[in-house]
């Protein structure tokens, strides 16, 4: 456990923004898929009901 802590190493800003954009899209993609099935399973069946 040490030894990685040893080996690890502080990110730049560069690298922390890009791995915050990443997350943020992931996000925002599981977010946008849960929605859509929500969705459809309100609208269908009150459209088949």
């Amino acid at each position: 456990m040490g030894s990685v802590i040893r080996l690890s190493k502080k990110s730049d800003r560069e690298q922390f923004v890009l791995y915050l954009k990443l997350v943020l899209l992931g996000m925002a993609v599981v977010g946008t898929i849960g929605f859509v099935i929500k969705f459809i399973s309100v609208v269908l069946p009150t459209i088949f009901g």
